[in-house]
């Protein structure tokens, strides 16, 4: 999970604004297991410092206030490379899962 939660995290952000928390319960509810705040944070930290999501702070419904993160134009055109790399790898890693090694060859 933790290989693939930047894509992910991207992608949870695509229909619009959404803070942390949301985030981690759309992750879950999509089967995806789950996520710690500890390591979505500082995931989101990151993008926000490479440009690739934008955060406000929006006050709560009778409580704190919440950190909304938004994707940039930058964040969906990062979106859109790693959906590509993406099919790429899991397209070569899915013939290769497929592919039978003949009988008595080793591979390297």
């Amino acid at each position: 999970m933790r290989a693939t939660l930047g894509i992910l995290a991207l992608r949870a952000l695509e229909p619009g604004a959404s803070y942390g928390y949301a985030i981690i319960t759309k992750l879950e509810s999509q089967g995806l297991g789950t996520v710690k705040g500890g390591t979505l944070y500082p995931l989101l930290s990151r993008y926000e410092a490479a440009g690739l999501v934008a955060a406000d702070w929006r006050p709560g419904d009778g409580g704190p206030g919440r950190k909304y993160f938004s994707l940039t134009e930058r964040g969906h055109a990062e979106l859109e490379r790693l959906r590509v790399e993406w099919e790429q790898f899991t397209t070569r890693s899915n013939d290769y899962l497929r592919t039978e090694t003949p009988q008595g060859k080793e591979t390297p």
